[in-house]
């Protein structure tokens, strides 16, 4: 006799997957996407593309700190409009400070259900 079996539950049904956005930063020509040594007061380009995962888009985010500090501040912050939800670009200028040392630049994304995609870029400044 042939007995059956029952294929175990595989339901996740009103479990959230949590999945960041997607964000990615523009390259080649004058943007600039990775860590970089620059000079004093240059002004550096760069381009932010995010994309929706699963939930709607809500603020973009730009920090930065100085020679390894906590501390944060803000160049650039955007919350997004509805025409923006499932998608935002964006170019914009970052102006490097008149001192040598480092400034570390926080990209973030966060979508509604408070999900964070982020991206570092270190500038070495001589």
């Amino acid at each position: 006799a042939i007995t059956g079996c029952k294929k175990k539950a595989t339901n996740t049904a009103g479990v959230d997957p949590r999945v960041p956005p997607n964000m990615t930063l523009k390259t080649g020509g004058k943007y600039t996407s990775a860590d970089k040594t620059v000079n004093k007061q240059d002004t550096i380009l760069i381009g932010i593309v995010c994309t929706k995962t699963e939930d709607n888009l809500t603020t973009i985010n730009g920090s930065y700190s100085f020679d390894g500090a906590s501390t944060t501040n803000s160049f650039y912050n955007h919350q997004c409009l509805s025409t923006e939800y499932t998608g935002f670009s964006v170019d914009v200028n970052y102006y490097v400070r008149n001192q040598t040392g480092t400034e570390k630049l926080t990209l973030s994304v966060v979508d509604r259900d408070g999900n964070i995609t982020k991206k570092i870029i270190t500038l070495t400044v001589q």
